[in-house]
Formats: structure tokens, sequence, C-alpha cells
């Protein structure tokens, strides 16, 4: 193909602004949690919303931090225990990924490498896993706050 006729289709502050419009639908999906149900329902045999959650806040920022210094801390699913604590958690993470995200190298996006000493492909298709499980797991939220009679947030309102 003639690379003058590649289109460009989104640079990564496009991809970060999508991101973040995902991570503000989930923030309204725990808040639409009860407490009480946050870390103990579940169907199925599926995890509680809570601990999704958890596992979500231990790969975004880790991943974007590890692109920026190649060091890969380990995974961990985390130890909030409360709506309030997880929604604190949540808006750090945010905010950080909004001060980390100007320092990923922009040939990291295109770079091959391993994270978490798991996954080895690159930069945007680990950028991506990291969107991809967040809807993921958020959809299981979704599913969660219907069996509990309680309309989820929409989810086109990014």
């Amino acid at each position: 193909m003639d690379p003058s006729t590649v289109v460009h289709f989104m640079d990564t502050d496009d991809f970060l602004k999508h991101w973040q419009g995902h991570r503000a639908l989930t923030r309204r999906v725990i808040e639409a949690f009860p407490d009480e149900h946050l870390f103990t329902f579940s169907i199925g045999g599926m995890r509680p919303f809570g601990e999704l959650v958890q596992e979500m806040l231990g790969i975004a920022v880790p991943m974007v931090r590890g692109m920026i210094t190649d060091e890969w801390t380990e995974f961990s699913d985390g130890t909030a225990s409360s709506k309030k604590e997880l929604l604190r958690l949540w808006d750090a993470d945010t905010k950080a990924l909004d001060e980390l995200w100007p320092s990923v190298p922009k040939a990291r996006f295109a770079e091959t490498f391993t994270s978490f000493g798991q996954y080895t492909g690159p930069g945007y298709e680990q950028l991506l896993y990291a969107m991809d499980n967040e809807v993921h797991h958020r959809g299981q939220g979704t599913v969660y706050l219907r069996a509990l009679e309680i309309e989820p947030p929409a989810f086109w309102e990014r």
C-alpha cells in the first residue's frame, strides 16, 4: 500500500480521551451499585463487581507506567472494602492516567514488549486489552445492577 494513501484513524491523545470516556461510564456504574452488594453480589460464580473494579485498577495505571519505565509492578487486585474507597482510588487513577500519558514515548505504542510477565505484543494492543478488560467487567457490573433491579447508566453516554 502506498504510504500516502494511509488514513490516520486516531492519535494517542484521541485514544486517551476515548478511554477516559469509558472510565467515566465505569465510574457511574460503580456509583450506581449499592454499597452492601458491591463486594458480595455475584451471578453464576463470577466475582463481585467490587473485585472486578480492583482488577481494573491493577491494570490501567500500571500498564501506562510500565510503558514509560519498562518496569512492571506485580498485578494486584487491591484492598478497597467500600464504594467510597473504590471511587477514591478510581478518581486517583483517572488523574494519574492524564498525568502519565504525555510521558509515554510515541514509539512505544508500536513497540513489542511483554507486560506483567504475561502478554507480549505491541503497546497499542496492550492498551486495547486494558480498555477491553474494563468494558468486559463493566458489562458484568451492568448485568449485576439489572439483576438487583437497578437501572444501569446508559452505555452510550461516555
